[in-house]
């Protein structure tokens, strides 16, 4: 048999199923859009172009860095002593104006990367998006930059999902948005000729030399130790931005001489070459490995995850050298991957996604939506739900543990949500049985096809249906 029709035929036994396919590694099952027929589709897809970036645009770091230009003459315009009054308050509003522009195109962003959802026959890309955009959380701090997640997304995460983790790991920790969230923007040297300098009012700053060793390869309790922080803090001086937000490599900030860590010494610091050395190293070491299969089978698989199945997606990780479709190809390829209870509940962004998908919302729904309108529907029930959009708590990202989402406020908003915003949707809802049996699928349980049908109108079927643990839990 050809190899491929020999993955299907080994899928079938192990337990793939396309319910089950959308369910767990996407966002649920779609009217409108069919599900992946195997293992080998799912992963073809994710090789093969990125469609829905293309359908569904959203605009990378580059508009932001040329209109953080303008914003800044128009502010050094309005802040001279010889500019007429008259001039000063013009040229601030143009500032605003420009701010504001951005804040629109970031609650449009919102929309696009619902539409990625709901359109999208390539689901477990969009669902490792979100995975790795949380494991490199970053947010802006400070004026353009905090409108500037989305463009982090889609320039530093979206385009290396299918790659290898090394260059996943240097494009997002090199980034201007990341390098200003954990102050390595204004980390210098001590030994430095700008740390030496009288009267520097910089120093070295540890963030993301910890956060690099604790969160995005080793991992909490990994085999380091704060002199490695120390060392790691110090080899990535040097890495900073100019007023435009583009990334520069400073020279003159960077910390002379070697630094070893985890036992392995990087030489000349004239370069970003020593810096890119070390995270293609940090990227390969066996903790990074286990660290990100287990917060891989985590995510999509359980949270008590099988040892067997975290073993399994080291050793591939481990023996494809870093190759992220090895690891994806492991995990969908393991039979545990397949046959593990729906017991992860869904964050709230993701079961919102997995609702509008459900519906079938129309693109040109999102097109018509105001700003206030994304707030009103998306943003503030979100907030509600426990998740503020963009927003995590820490470098930590969102949790992944059940208990965070199910508390009683949460579950009361999600249900609130279900009842009341699909019917300003859509001005059609769905028959209720039909939609029941395609969202939720073949083994949807009796008690929520009675209630289902008892219910005294759609939008409160319809609203039952998405509010189930059926829907809820993947």
């Amino acid at each position: 048999l050809p190899q491929a029709l020999l993955d299907e035929f080994m899928h079938d036994i192990a337990g793939f199923s396309p319910h089950i396919a959308e369910r767990r590694f996407g966002y649920g099952m779609s009217p409108n859009v069919a599900a992946p027929a195997s293992v080998t589709a799912m992963l073809d897809a994710l090789r093969g172009p990125d469609q829905m970036a293309d359908r569904f645009p959203i605009p990378g770091f580059r508009a932001i860095q040329d209109a953080q230009i303008i914003k800044h003459r128009f502010d050094v315009f309005a802040r001279k002593d010889t500019t007429p009054a008259a001039e000063a308050v013009a040229a601030r509003q143009k500032s605003r104006d420009i701010v504001h522009k951005f804040i629109q195109q970031r609650l449009r962003s919102f929309g696009q990367m619902q539409l990625r959802r709901i359109q999208g026959g390539d689901n477990f890309r969009e669902r490792l998006v979100a995975f790795w955009a949380d494991h490199f959380t970053a947010q802006g701090k400070m004026a353009m930059l905090k409108l500037a997640v989305p463009a982090y997304v889609e320039e530093a995460v979206r385009p290396n999902v299918s790659g290898r983790f090394a260059d996943l790991l240097i494009a997002c920790v090199t980034h201007p948005v990341m390098l200003e969230y954990l102050d390595q923007s204004r980390s210098v040297g001590p030994s430095s000729k700008r740390g030496t300098r009288k009267g520097s009012p910089r120093g070295l700053n540890e963030n993301l030399a910890r956060e690099l060793l604790e969160l995005h390869t080793l991992g909490v309790g990994g085999p380091y130790t704060q002199d490695d922080v120390r060392q790691m803090a110090e080899l990535l001086t040097g890495m900073s931005r100019t007023r435009d937000y583009s990334f520069v490599f400073r020279k003159g900030w960077a910390e002379p001489g070697t630094e070893t860590v985890l036992g392995k010494t990087y030489g000349a610091r004239n370069s970003m070459e020593p810096i890119h050395a070390a995270l293609e190293d940090l990227a390969l070491h066996p903790v990074t490995a286990r660290h990100l299969a287990s917060k891989l089978a985590t995510h999509f698989v359980s949270d008590t995850p099988p040892p067997a199945l975290i073993a399994d997606l080291t050793a591939a990780y481990l023996d494809s050298k870093g190759d992220l479709m090895a690891l994806y190809d492991a995990l969908l390829q393991h039979p545990l991957s397949w046959q593990m209870p729906a017991t992860n509940i869904r964050p709230p962004l993701e079961y919102v996604s997995t609702a509008l998908r459900a519906l079938a919302v129309p693109e040109n729904t999102f097109a018509g939506l105001r700003p206030k309108d994304t707030r009103t529907l998306f943003l503030r029930p979100l907030s509600v739900m426990g998740q503020v959009w963009q927003q995590p708590g820490g470098p930590d990202g969102w949790p992944e543990a059940d208990g965070a989402w199910v508390t009683p406020q949460g579950i009361a908003a999600r249900l609130e949500w279900a009842m009341n915003v699909p019917s300003r949707l859509l001005e059609d809802l769905p028959e209720p049985a039909a939609f029941l049996a395609m969202a939720v699928g073949p083994d949807a349980p009796e008690a929520l096809k009675f209630a289902t049908s008892a219910a005294e109108n759609r939008a409160v079927a319809v609203g039952l249906v998405l509010a189930s643990p059926a829907i809820q839990r993947r």
